[in-house]
């Protein structure tokens, strides 16, 4: 057999008890005990059993977390984010990935409540058809929804002023002289991409040309392709993230077509490679360790106090103006 907390407290000098309350981090336990367990329980060796342990504290430490694809690099860096935050209060984060599939995303909260976790973050791949699964998870665990939300559901949130963001791409382009723009957006499916085509049109007047597809790069090209047909490129291209612009500063370059010269583009996150393109891109940067905070601060809150009232953060994000404009 294993080394067991009774041989702990054997070693340490004090009742199994004392041991296992040392060992879990409650209070209770003078500071000379505390230190005897614990240097008893290096000595020996000693791994606690985390399942005992989580059964008889009714908690297991972890949150669940679904993003919608964490290829894309914004959700990637969001997680690392989340996942920082929660080491430093000594809880592990278990990650799923929905695929923009509303099935997939059922399953995947599914799973992670038969795996116990304390409480789920979810990004909502769908602005509408999420909401089951939301209602689900809510009525057995706190839930807090991050960057997209589903419509009308009451559950807190933190994300960002999408339309804040859009309003100061279009007022700079606009600043930069252009008179014709073009949004290259994603089918508004989920809240943040209805939300930018929305942004976008109250911010243009005339916002009525848009192309919409999905958050790819692959889009963006393809999109890129639609405006060099026409033969009559616009001044400026609101692109509703970056990996759309990427792909569209890539299919222009192609066609040698000058960016910022002959047009500009501008994106929306602020993910790590939009620096790095060339042109750089000017785009607008979500305060993803703010938002990061803001999200575990409101679940803290909420596992303290299950009756909290859920909350709403909308935080406005920053223009970055770089080469592409």
């Amino acid at each position: 057999m294993g080394v067991t907390i009774h041989d702990v407290a054997a070693r340490a000098g004090v009742s199994v008890a004392t041991a296992s309350r040392a060992m879990s981090g409650q209070r209770g336990v003078r500071a000379e005990n505390r230190d005897k367990v614990l240097a008893a329980a290096r000595e020996l060796d000693y791994e606690p059993n985390v399942v005992a342990a989580s059964l008889r504290s009714r908690t297991t430490h972890t949150i669940g977390m679904v993003v919608p694809r964490i290829a894309n690099p914004f959700f990637a860096t969001l997680v690392e984010s989340i996942e920082k935050r929660l080491h430093d209060g000594q809880r592990s984060l278990l990650l799923a990935n929905s695929h923009y599939e509303p099935e997939v995303e059922q399953r995947q909260v599914r799973a992670l409540l038969d795996r116990r976790v304390d409480a789920l973050i979810l990004i909502p791949c769908h602005r509408e058809r999420s909401g089951e699964v939301l209602a689900t998870a809510a009525a057995r665990i706190p839930v807090i929804q991050l960057d997209l939300r589903v419509d009308g559901f009451a559950s807190s949130w933190v994300g960002v002023d999408n339309e804040a963001g859009v309003w100061q791409v279009v007022r700079h382009l606009t600043e930069r002289g252009a008179k014709r723009l073009v949004f290259v957006g994603a089918q508004p499916t989920d809240s943040a991409a209805q939300a930018r085509l929305d942004g976008y049109r109250r911010a243009a007047g005339d916002g009525d040309d848009v192309l919409l597809g999905d958050f790819s790069k692959e889009w963006g090209q393809q999109a890129a392709k639609l405006l060099l047909q026409r033969g009559d490129l616009p001044d400026g291209i609101v692109c509703g993230n970056d990996t759309i612009a990427l792909g569209v500063l890539g299919e222009l370059a192609s066609n040698d077509v000058r960016v910022p010269q002959d047009v500009l583009v501008a994106g929306f996150d602020d993910i790590p490679y939009a620096e790095l393109s060339r042109p750089a891109l000017t785009t607008v940067r979500q305060p993803q360790e703010q938002i990061a905070a803001e999200a575990v601060r409101i679940l803290d809150a909420r596992l303290a106090d299950d009756a909290a009232a859920p909350r709403s953060t909308a935080i406005t994000p920053e223009l970055i103006v770089r080469a592409s404009t």
